[in-house]
C-alpha cells in the first residue's frame, strides 16, 4: 500500500512509469507499462491494479520493477512473498 508519487511518461528510458511511495524511505517503480490505471496523489492498496504491462519505450513487453530504499536501489526479492 502507498501513495502514487508519479504516473506518466516524462522520465526518459522508463516509458509509462508509476512510482509508489510506501514510507518515507521506501519507493517502488513499475516501468514500460501499456496503460497507467492510477493518478498522482492517489492512495493505492496492496494487490490493486496500477497499470497494464506493455512495451512503452522498450523493445518487448516486460515489467521493469524497482525498489528503492532511501533513494538507493535494493534487491526486491526480500520485499516479495516467498513462493
Amino acid at each position: 500500500s502507498g501513495k502514487v508519487m508519479y504516473a506518466g511518461s516524462g522520465i526518459r528510458g522508463y516509458g509509462n512509469l508509476v512510482i509508489v511511495k510506501h514510507s518515507n524511505s521506501l519507493l517502488s517503480a513499475y516501468a514500460h507499462n501499456r496503460t497507467i490505471l492510477v493518478k498522482e496523489g492517489q492512495n493505492v492498496t496492496k494487490g490493486q491494479p496500477i497499470a497494464e504491462m506493455g512495451d512503452s519505450d522498450a523493445d518487448a513487453v516486460k515489467l521493469h520493477f524497482e525498489i528503492r530504499q532511501q533513494g538507493k536501489p535494493v534487491d526486491p526479492a526480500k520485499f516479495l512473498p516467498s513462493r
